[in-house]
Order: C-alpha cells, then structure tokens, then sequence
C-alpha cells in the first residue's frame, strides 16, 4: 500500500471509529433447541464484564448498533442478540427470526426465552464476570424473569417492561425474587404501567426513569433521533456508576 493510499485508509478508519465507537463482530451460537442465534460482539477487553442486550418487537440486533459503542466507553463489553421473535431495524435484519421461520419453529415472545439462555451461556464460556442484562419491550420483561432466576446477572436494565404474554401478572408472578439492582426505564405514558409490573421487586432495589416529556417506548429512547436521550442516558451512566 503507498503512503497516500494509506494515509487515506486511516483517515476513513478513524472517522469510522469516531462516529460508531467500537467496531463489531458478528457471532452465531446455538440456542438449546439447535437454533443459531445471531449476534454482534462488541468486545472491549477480555477482562472487562459484559452486557447482555435485547431487542424489542419486530427489531432485531440493529437497535443496539448506535447503543452499544457508547456503552463500551463505560467499560463494558457488549453482545446484542438476535432473538427469533422480530424482524429487522436500521436496515438490519434479525438472522436468527429468519432460521427459525425457515425451521417452522415458534416465534412467540416467549419463544425467544432460549436464545436469551444461550447468550447468557456464550458469555459464561468467554467470562467469568456477573452479567449485566438489558431488555427492551417484550425482552425487558424477559430480562426480569432471567435476573430474578440466574445468580450470573449481577444487575437488569428494562425498558419498557410489562405483560406482554397473554396473562396479566405473567411477570409479576415470576420476579419477586430478584435481588439484584434494577433500572426501569420508559415513555411518559408507561410509567404507571412499569411500576404496577415491577411492583414485585424490593423498593430498594429498582430505579425508575420517568421522562419530563413524552419519551419513547423501548431503548430507542436513547437513540440520538429521540430529543430527549440525554436524559435517559444520564440516569443509564449514574446507574452504571454505581454497579463498580
């Protein structure tokens, strides 16, 4: 390569790095039905823990690509998943949704708890760290359900929870034994909602981030699309600087 086209290449790379962070890495596991689950990694450092995060419906791993970089400043690695229940978002498609259409497998919410399984057993076999999981929508309630049984989560960030799964104290029933901090997070109009569902869980254990203006449902609400992001991105930092 000449001096020009190289200086060209770092240029291009560096402008690249500066707007999307770290770059990813896509992975793919199985999940305990034989289903691969497709995933972006953004890794950090092997010593560094990870978060563990999760689409809302219709979505797939591309909500996280404008998340996830600025998590890894906060010195985390990160795995976003595709879980078989979604589609596509920015322009990404959910590969794993895509495998288990193809399988004619069940793609209800629920359906997608597996492939939440297996992501958390991917990090273990790279990790010894605690886990910290996040969820958006539907999978905010799944992420509760998996803190409240899985001593791996040291921590549950949840947007948008609630009851999504055709019972109306489905989540409710299943998260009282969670003893581990919680951020809940959502649009002004779901804040009773969240906390009615999250009423379970210790008081002492559960933020809430109720925004001033309208908000937005799900993680998107950190999107820089969303005028009201820095907001939900402050209350995401000062809870992360609690967990050191």
């Amino acid at each position: 390569m000449t001096s020009a086209k190289h200086f060209i290449f770092s240029v291009v790379f560096l402008f690249i790095y500066s707007i999307n962070g770290l770059p990813q890495q896509t992975v793919n596991f199985p999940s305990k039905d034989g289903l691969d689950v497709t995933a972006d990694l953004y890794l950090v450092d092997l010593n560094k823990p990870y978060i563990l995060l999760l689409h809302q419906a219709g979505y797939s791993r591309g909500e996280y690509r404008e998340i996830a970089p600025r998590l890894t400043r906060l010195g985390y690695n990160c795995l976003a998943i595709d879980q078989r229940s979604g589609y596509e978002v920015n322009f990404i498609a959910n590969e794993t949704a895509k495998r288990a259409k193809e399988k004619d497998l069940p793609v209800d919410y629920i359906d997608a708890l597996p492939d939440i399984e297996a992501a958390i057993d991917y990090i273990k076999s790279r990790s010894d760290l605690p886990i910290v999981i996040w969820g958006s929508s539907y999978s905010a309630s799944l992420a509760l359900i998996e803190t409240a049984k899985n001593l791996r989560v040291k921590a549950a960030i949840a947007f948008s929870p609630g009851e999504y799964f055709g019972e109306d104290d489905y989540i409710k029933s299943r998260i009282s034994k969670i003893s581990v901090p919680i951020l809940i997070l959502s649009s002004r109009e779901e804040c009773a909602m969240v906390k009615e569902v999250c009423e379970p869980i210790k008081p002492n254990l559960k933020t809430f981030h109720c925004p001033s203006d309208i908000g937005k449902h799900g993680s998107k609400a950190l999107w820089s699309s969303n005028p009201s992001n820095k907001d939900y991105w402050m209350s995401i930092t000062m809870f992360f600087s609690k967990l050191k």
